[in-house]
């Protein structure tokens, strides 16, 4: 089992990238990439999600030490990166609260992946008009 940093660094290495460069495609320091690699620091959300994206990897795969896929939930962090675009840090914690709750109804179930995919779409969908339409009946807080 890999911990953050190992994965960060063998990701990073399996693409190719240098520290350097890695730095560059999310928005932080080389610094900031050493520190992660280092295990001297952890990244926020926002940053964890363009970390991910980066590597081509998911964000659960970087943060849960059990998780050896790569991939997996990775089009979650696509589904949390537009809410907290649209909505902010409260709205991608909110979907990304929504869709972990949701991932539990998948659980023992041998469901394929478009499908599951599916169902985050249209739960992500759900999500986007209800905030549409609060927006819209109570407008925006100043």
């Amino acid at each position: 089992m890999a911990t953050f940093p190992e994965k960060v660094k063998h990701a990073r290495s399996e693409l190719g990238l240098t520290q350097a460069e890695l730095g560059e495609a999310t928005g932080v320091s080389l610094r900031t990439i050493l520190d992660y690699e280092k295990g001297k620091k952890v990244p926020r959300q926002a940053t964890l999600l363009k970390l991910a994206r980066a590597l081509k990897v998911s964000s659960r795969f970087l943060t849960d030490d059990s998780c050896d896929d790569p991939l997996e939930e990775i089009a979650k962090d696509s589904y949390i990166m537009e809410a907290r675009k649209s909505y902010g840090a409260k709205g991608g914690r909110e979907i990304d609260a929504l869709l972990s709750e949701s991932v539990a109804l998948f659980a023992g179930g041998d469901i394929p992946q478009e499908e599951k995919d599916r169902f985050f779409e249209a739960l992500m969908t759900a999500y986007v008009k209800s905030k549409e339409a609060a927006k819209k009946t109570y407008g925006r807080k100043k």
